[in-house]
């Protein structure tokens, strides 16, 4: 069989995935990749296909939790290349996006990638997904950053010029929170709450 009889084949089947895995944190419930190569690798077996994955384009950057802790974002545009016996392909075009507080975030959103290009591929019947024609959200504007408050929802302002304290980035890469800001700044500057600026000012 070529690729496109191998796939055909395979659809017939009629095989589908459901949502049996939990989400503890979120709340909701999700297909996983091993749920879908557990119904699919014993048929991709039999039509003689096997599929080649390839990061096209790679994004990672470092994203703070709401407790502080550090968070690593990875997006990657993903090629698989479904091969047959015959030596005929074809490829699908994913995104993948993964988080994590380790080194596993490329590979959540390899294996979130793998999961879309296969239920695309071969048009897996998923039971209950919800058709996004089905669901209108209310209608939004462009989010607009808000000044940096502190921990009382106030707006903390520098003692001595006024202007409102900003997070500091360090040359690691690393921010310096506002609150954190502040404490060194008491510690350091008889109790008083000044932001970057002053605080060079003050050492000069």
């Amino acid at each position: 069989m070529n690729i496109f009889e191998a796939i055909a084949y395979i659809m017939k089947k009629g095989y589908s995935v459901s949502k049996d895995r939990k989400n503890e944190q979120q709340r909701f419930f999700y297909r996983g990749i091993d749920d879908v190569m557990n119904v699919f690798q014993p048929l991709m077996a039999e039509a003689g296909i096997f599929l080649v994955p390839e990061v096209l384009e790679a994004k990672r950057e470092d994203r703070q939790t709401a407790k502080g802790g550090n968070l690593i974002y990875s997006v990657l545009k993903m090629k698989y290349t479904f091969y047959a016996s015959d030596g005929s392909s074809v490829s699908a075009v994913v995104i993948g996006e993964g988080m994590d507080s380790g080194d596993k975030a490329s590979n959540k959103a390899m294996a979130v990638a793998m999961k879309y290009a296969m239920f695309q591929v071969f048009c897996i019947p998923t039971e209950e997904l919800d058709d996004p024609d089905s669901y209108s959200p209310p209608p939004s504007v462009t989010a607009v950053t808000a000044p940096p408050r502190g921990g009382a929802g106030n707006i903390v302002k520098c003692d001595n010029c006024g202007n409102p304290l900003k997070g500091v980035r360090r040359k690691d890469g690393t921010i310096v929170t506002i609150s954190e800001l502040v404490q060194y700044s008491k510690d350091n500057y008889q109790g008083r709450t000044l932001c970057r600026q002053c605080m060079l000012e003050e050492k000069e």
